[in-house]
């Protein structure tokens, strides 16, 4: 027979049932007043966002996202349409190289290596994490970009020319392939370290249990190890996914900060949070600077949304594991 869980009680509650405490007590309100802080704090940034981006959102509506032009008409015609596409190529692209990446590693690091070998690369792959990102754009621009230009890019192109996005030869090292290799050097420390976590957290007995039945290894990370972590995985490549939309110092220095919208990702561009770095401390107008503060309310909004699918993502999931 279960017993079902009694709700969380308060100080008030706690002290009718004469259980009362005064570290009870203490202990609530901090850590009610430590969540609640957190709400507060997005509340404030969001209606400071919004009141600065105002008269940007009053003068040109929503049709700002559809808008390519930046600073047209004498700095009075602004829009995010390029910024937009830049950030959703970028983010994307640098996500779908991390994935298959950062799961080899955690696969490795967990299921297969040494215990020698683990205990070296491990804390090697997390301090990609603690690499500024500053350090890592200009590596971008020192080491990648020319690598782009004179090795990566042609050979790329001469194999791949028939696929749009590689039909044109790098000429310059600043374009949107250096951001989302840059982006995927992010990304992938952050989602290969919370894989292997979850990976190793994998009850062995049910990875024992499948290879007694006479599983291959593969078989047992297919059937057993994949099933088992999936809500978590779907959870780390939201989280890297946020981590990529928001980025904006390093691709700053290597995606070319460019106005446009182009087919070729050897082409240079721009995306929201790199826009708002390199132009908002010298923005000529104040409609420029509503215009760069809309953009970061665009920004918010993108977060937003990959937090909220991160959470359905593993509501839906962790729902059919209790089936």
């Amino acid at each position: 027979m279960s017993v079902a869980q009694e709700p969380a009680a308060g100080p008030a509650a706690l002290q009718r049932r004469g259980r009362f405490r005064p570290g009870d007590a203490i202990l609530y309100v901090v850590t009610c007043a430590a969540a609640l802080t957190g709400v507060v704090l997005l509340g404030l940034i969001t209606h400071e966002v919004l009141t600065q981006a105002w008269p940007a959102m009053q003068k040109f509506g929503l049709g700002f996202l559809t808008t390519q032009a930046w600073g047209d008409k004498g700095n009075t015609l602004f829009g995010a349409k390029s910024f937009i596409f830049g950030t959703v190529v970028t983010s994307f692209g640098a996500l779908l190289l991390a994935t298959p990446i950062s799961l080899a590693i955690a696969l490795f690091l967990s299921e297969l290596a040494p215990r020698w070998i683990r205990s070296v690369v491990a804390p090697l792959v997390e301090l990609l994490a603690a690499i500024p990102s500053v350090v890592l754009g200009l590596w971008g621009i020192l080491v990648l970009g020319p690598f782009i230009t004179g090795t990566l890019g042609p050979a790329i192109h001469g194999t791949l020319s028939w696929v749009p996005i590689f039909s044109t030869k790098p000429t310059v090292g600043s374009n949107m392939f250096a951001a989302i290799l840059i982006l995927t050097i992010m990304i992938i420390p952050i989602v290969s370290s919370i894989c292997r976590e979850l990976f190793v957290s994998v009850p062995a007995e049910l990875k024992d249990g499948a290879l007694a039945l006479g599983a291959t290894r593969w078989e047992v990370v297919r059937g057993v190890v994949f099933p088992y972590a999936r809500a978590g995985i779907a959870a780390a490549l939201i989280l890297g996914l946020g981590r990529a939309l928001g980025e904006a110092i390093a691709v700053t220095q290597v995606i070319g900060n460019r106005v446009a919208i182009n087919k070729s990702l050897f082409d240079p561009g721009d995306t929201l949070a790199s826009r708002i770095a390199g132009q908002y401390q010298g923005a000529d107008t104040a409609l420029q600077v509503a215009s760069l503060v809309y953009l970061a309310v665009i920004l918010l909004v993108f977060s937003l949304i990959a937090n909220l699918a991160a959470q359905l993502i593993v509501r839906r999931v962790a729902g059919r594991h209790q089936v």
